[in-house]
């Protein structure tokens, strides 16, 4: 077909695009998948997701989602088409998804050590029972991996099948977005920022939004030329507004957390030799002793893959570990529009070997 054969056709899918965002407010379908409580607590609430209809249920081990703190628990389900939880659902999985809720500033003195001996194990061992399956297939993404990572390593009584990480950086060094500022971190041991995050009680959601979008600077300035230049593309202009209601959406993290994550991750760098001394006691990722997939990002800047892939050689006890790259950002290699032919096709070849 030529380009002047198109261009009626063009035209067309340009008009229904313009008139569908001017009068129905955009053309992403933002449903969230069906789902329901099975727990609850002040800490977080367990959600398993409704079968989709006529989609056989597969006799596999559930899949729990684990989401990083600072983004809401949709980025799993970011829409209709894009999201991650309808993907596994149609493939007949049992999906389950634990959420924390907004960050209180009464949170503010909780620390890594709530999700990693409390949250995401009692998300486990909920899922486990609800389903009376033997182990779960555990997903966290970003710093839920991290979290997943932790609480894998330091209970191995916790019914766990595999474990899949997409996104978490463990080597910070590596990350040259803050490479720069370990220096200064180290000259200052942290004192000013330190000062700021104790007197407010947190690291509040617009700033996390903010961090976020900063390090897609390049993609904010040019967003404008790119809706114009797609708005025939609808899969396109509806992924750009899932991710703006995203941006609009995002969390806190408590202070105690951000100040951890800043002097322990940031400033030590301390789990890039696999250890993290936690609420007392030293865990070690040596101990995690169930196959893993790790997942990065080849145009991530929050967790370049040398941060990611680090951690492959850190899972020496592990009986498998699978390292392998997707194209995306750190939102992008999750649940991007090419993410679907990559990173879903890695995490489905994975869960379908060890089921």
């Amino acid at each position: 077909m030529t380009l002047a054969d198109r261009i009626p056709a063009v035209a067309l899918d340009v008009a229904q695009n313009v008139v569908d965002k001017a009068v129905l407010g955009g053309v992403a379908d933002l449903r969230r998948m069906p789902r329901d409580a099975v727990t609850g607590s002040p800490a977080a609430t367990l959600h398993r997701y409704r079968p989709i209809a006529g989609v056989p249920v597969l006799d596999a081990p559930p899949v729990l989602l684990v989401p990083p703190l600072g983004a809401p628990d949709f980025a799993y389900d970011l829409r209709r088409g894009c999201s991650l939880v309808q993907h596994l659902l149609a493939t007949g999985r049992t999906v389950y998804l634990v959420d924390y809720g907004p960050i209180r500033f009464a949170d503010r003195a909780l620390g890594m050590e709530h999700w990693v001996d409390d949250v995401v194990p009692r998300a486990v061992r909920d899922t486990a029972r609800d389903t009376g399956a033997e182990g779960v297939d555990l997903l966290g993404w970003s710093l839920g991996g991290i979290f997943c990572m932790l609480a894998t390593a330091a209970d191995l009584t916790l019914p766990i099948h595999t474990l899949t990480v997409i996104g978490s950086p463990v080597d910070i060094a590596a990350v040259p977005l803050v490479a720069p500022l370990r220096p200064l971190a180290a000259v200052t041991g942290g004192l000013g920022l330190s000062a700021v995050y104790q007197a407010i009680g947190s690291f509040p959601a617009p700033l996390v939004s903010w961090a976020f979008q900063l390090t897609a600077v390049d993609r904010l300035i040019t967003k404008p030329l790119t809706v114009l230049s797609r708005l025939d593309d609808r899969d396109c202009l509806a992924q750009i507004e899932a991710v703006d209601f995203m941006m609009t959406h995002m969390r806190g993290y408590p202070g105690r957390v951000f100040g951890q994550i800043y002097h322990l991750l940031l400033r030590s760098n301390d789990l890039a030799d696999g250890t993290l001394d936690l609420a007392g006691r030293t865990i070690a990722l040596k101990e995690i002793d169930v196959p893993v997939l790790v997942v990065g990002g080849e145009n991530d800047v929050i967790a370049p893959l040398p941060a990611v892939e680090r951690v492959v050689d850190l899972l020496t006890g592990s009986p498998e570990v699978r390292f392998e790259s997707a194209p995306g950002g750190h939102l992008g290699v999750l649940t991007g529009r090419r993410a679907r032919a990559t990173t879903w096709v890695h995490v489905d070849d994975f869960l379908t070997a060890h089921t």
